[in-house]
């Protein structure tokens, strides 16, 4: 067969495989590890396209979710989750300090991935980064080392829930304290239930919000005076699309309509976008990028995310 006729096969089925993803019979870990197996084995037709439409695909998916939340309940459950969330940030912040100075690794990359562990993965290193003047390697070392864990988190955490007996509200609160990106813990939680996935969603954008402290605080440390910090804009239209789903059906006739048949299927659309997203991070994933990412910072994610698994998991329970 001819490379621009394997090529063109290849396209094809990357297509296909994308649009089977957005039906109800692909589930977000299947996703994940269809998308690594296809580039393994077929290549990624589209590699210099994929990371900018990940990242478009997952912020109009979260947004479009809280079309299918209420507001009132969610700032119940962000108040329940404050305290959990600001003692697991502190607690992997220190201990990346700690430890990474033990493995004698460079501050700036133990500070990111403790950094992505903390927060909320990729997004949280890439706001931290420029704040601490951080090299391209250090990044993309950061990156790989959060991105591979955050990956197993998607497969791990629902069979764990199942197995420990967890509450559809308990897995939710766990999944978004202890899962690195806000597209696993959305993914896993997903997977686990509808309460789940609503509880998670809600303390995960939450904990999100604290990239703008962490880069602050990160700038001070590092002495990175006048260094740009992202804000996550995204978690705003997520708040305005709660609110206008809450409030919307009080307008009458037409928001009663809105509420009872536009808003519910565009949460449904936003949970395949979703799956569709777990697709295209799997295919991201090479076994080059698995392979740079090093034995010392793979520990030291390890370390970290064992850690804050376990004690969230002890003080959601207890």
């Amino acid at each position: 067969m001819k490379s621009t006729q394997k090529n063109a096969l290849v396209k094809v089925g990357f297509l296909l495989a994308l649009v089977l993803c957005a039906t109800p019979y692909v589930s977000a870990p299947i996703a994940l590890v269809g998308g690594f197996l296809f580039t393994l084995f077929l290549g990624h037709p589209f590699a210099k396209l994929n990371h900018k439409a990940t990242n478009i695909l997952l912020k109009v998916s979260v947004v479009g979710l809280g079309f299918g939340m209420n507001i009132h309940s969610a700032l119940h459950v962000g108040r329940e989750g404050l305290w959990l969330t600001i003692a697991s940030i502190t607690t992997v912040l220190v201990l990346a300090f700690i430890l990474g100075g033990w493995f004698r690794m460079p501050r700036k990359s133990s500070h990111l991935i403790g950094s992505g562990t903390a927060i909320c993965g990729g997004s949280a290193i890439a706001a931290v980064a420029p704040a601490v003047d951080a090299s391209e390697k250090e990044i993309s070392v950061s990156l790989g080392v959060i991105f591979l864990l955050n990956s197993l988190a998607l497969i791990i955490f629902p069979f764990v829930g199942h197995l420990l007996g967890l509450t559809q509200h308990q897995f939710g609160m766990w999944s978004a304290i202890a899962i690195h990106d806000t597209s696993s813990v959305v993914g896993a939680a997903s997977a686990y239930g509808e309460e789940a996935l609503q509880v998670a969603t809600t303390v995960k954008l939450a904990r999100a919000l604290w990239i703008i402290p962490v880069s602050l605080l990160s700038a001070f440390l590092f002495k990175s005076k006048g260094k740009k910090i992202s804000i996550p804009w995204f978690i705003g239209f997520f708040i305005v699309a709660m609110l206008i789903n809450s409030y919307l059906p009080l307008a009458g006739a037409f928001g009663t309509a809105f509420a009872a048949s536009v808003a519910p299927a565009i949460a449904d659309i936003s949970k395949a976008l979703l799956v569709v997203t777990l697709f295209l991070i799997g295919a991201g994933l090479s076994l080059d990028k698995i392979k740079s990412v090093g034995f010392k910072p793979l520990i030291l994610g390890i370390c970290l995310w064992v850690v804050v698994s376990i004690l969230s998991l002890l003080a959601i329970v207890h």
